[in-house]
């Protein structure tokens, strides 16, 4: 009913006149025609879209029908954002509680003006895990006894980062059907300089580059319904897309839901994946994440012990709910831009291409937005995030061997495509896929393997002006 709701606003408003529930399925059904731009492709973000997108800046608009006081939360949440926290004590208690063990100072310093992380700085982030031994946190593993769930590589004054990663490459060529070659790099990680002894021989690594932040909370706002629609766990239809859920634990609701955000769809809330943020990445305390000391372990006894910021003045937490509260909203209200040359025949010839390519089983185009009055600027869009936010097996080279929640060590959530052209521009370089090994779009889609198989090889059998083509329509999103 929500999402029949949704569909009645938003198609009412679209066109000024009441419509029929059923058109909601004619208006998010993917297009047939490529010879023109669709109604309202321009803004993938609906009413929230941002025209501003020259220069860097591009991901750092808000929604664009924000009302005042709304403008002035995001305001607030932006200042969150770009705080620079320090060790505690110190003379201000509204930023101490740094660490012990952290990665990085501040939000902005793992995703720099909102944009995706480099894999040579505090943007690209090893996670630890071992098989589970009678228990699993979250199902399928547990943390390193001694280094935690991620490795930091900073530390508080008194204290030493756990250690640091290396990381090398495998060049490996591959030869287009049109006898064009390009080297994709395969990464191999190593931890070095342990602080705190061995690390469990069974550890298991995998990194993770942080994503840009545009359109999170559109993302939340797709109903449950249309995202579980599309999911074929067991390849019903023999079409070889089996795109699965995947069920993790909500804490503040106490039960299982659906996982929405990170690279395996681990986290089901905006609120939970910020909390999750403070508390592993820079060892801030949060009322969803309380946790003071962070990621530190037992096997870590003078970290556990180390001065936290927690204050009864800030009900009794690090980063209370008077700042957490405005950097959700303000991660929820990022802008997606708007999209650049939708009438460019070359583009439109890409969007055939991509199309036609099988890319939008799992890169699903757009979606109408729930209705909920407590978010009145993100209720009721048409929304063009190109994700269906599954679970997919993207083969053996891209598997990082680690379960998480329902998700297998061989599956990835489809990534939203909003925004990808811009990278370059908002970061000055972009690097692609959950470890930032592909340093082009072209390297990016020929390490897609398991289920988007047929995808990259419709790609590899393109010829040259038809991969530009298409290339060119993913630059425009």
């Amino acid at each position: 009913m929500a999402r029949l709701t949704a569909a009645i606003l938003v198609l009412s408003a679209v066109f000024a006149a009441p419509v029929a529930a059923s058109l909601y399925e004619a208006v998010t059904a993917p297009t047939a025609d490529f010879g023109r731009p669709e109604a309202y492709e321009r803004n993938p973000g609906g009413a929230t879209t941002t025209a501003r997108i020259a220069g860097r800046d591009a991901f750092m608009q808000m929604a664009q029908n924000l009302g005042f006081a709304d403008r002035m939360q995001f305001s607030l949440g932006d200042a969150v954002f770009r705080r620079a926290w320090v060790a505690a004590p110190a003379s201000t208690q509204a930023t101490d509680g740094l660490g012990p063990l952290y990665n990085a100072r501040t939000c902005d310093g793992c995703h720099a003006r909102n944009g995706r992380g480099d894999p040579a700085t505090a943007g690209l982030l090893l996670r630890l895990s071992i098989p589970p031994r009678g228990h699993a946190e979250p199902p399928g593993t547990a943390p390193d006894p001694v280094y935690g769930a991620q490795l930091q590589d900073l530390a508080v004054p008194g204290l030493r980062g756990e250690g640091r990663r290396t990381v090398a490459y495998d060049e490996r060529p591959f030869t287009f059907a049109d006898g064009s070659v390009v080297s994709l790099r395969h990464p191999s990680y190593t931890l070095t300089d342990l602080a705190y002894g061995p690390a469990d021989p069974e550890l298991t690594l995998s990194a993770r580059l942080a994503p840009q932040l545009i359109g999170l909370g559109l993302l939340e706002m797709i109903d449950e319904a249309d995202l579980l629609a599309r999911a074929d766990p067991d390849d019903a239809d023999g079409d070889g897309i089996s795109g699965r859920p995947n069920r993790v634990w909500d804490d503040e609701r106490q039960a299982h839901a659906l996982g929405r955000f990170g690279w395996k769809a681990g986290q089901p809330t905006l609120s939970q994946q910020n909390a999750a943020a403070l508390a592993v990445d820079m060892g801030l305390s949060s009322p969803i994440r309380p946790m003071a000391a962070g990621d530190c372990t037992a096997g870590q006894p003078a970290c556990m012990s180390a001065p936290h910021g927690d204050s009864p003045q800030f009900e009794g937490l690090e980063v209370p709910s008077m700042l957490a509260d405005p950097l959700d909203f303000y991660t929820a209200h990022l802008a997606v831009p708007a999209r650049r040359a939708i009438e460019d025949p070359q583009v439109l010839r890409g969007k055939a291409l991509f199309y036609g390519a099988g890319c939008i089983a799992c890169h699903a185009p757009k979606y109408v937005t729930m209705t909920d009055a407590s978010r009145p600027a993100l209720s009721h869009q048409l929304i063009w995030p190109y994700s269906d936010l599954l679970l997919h097996d993207m083969g053996d080279d891209l598997a990082d061997g680690r379960p998480e929640s329902q998700a297998n060590g061989r599956e990835w959530r489809t990534p939203p495509l909003w925004g990808i052209g811009l990278l370059a521009t908002v970061n000055g370089s972009a690097f692609y896929l959950h470890d930032g090994r592909a340093r082009s779009l072209t390297e990016a889609i020929l390490w897609h393997d398991g289920e988007a198989a047929a995808a990259r090889d419709a790609f590899a059998a393109m010829d040259a002006e038809d991969r530009a083509a298409m290339l060119a329509f993913l630059e425009s999103l």
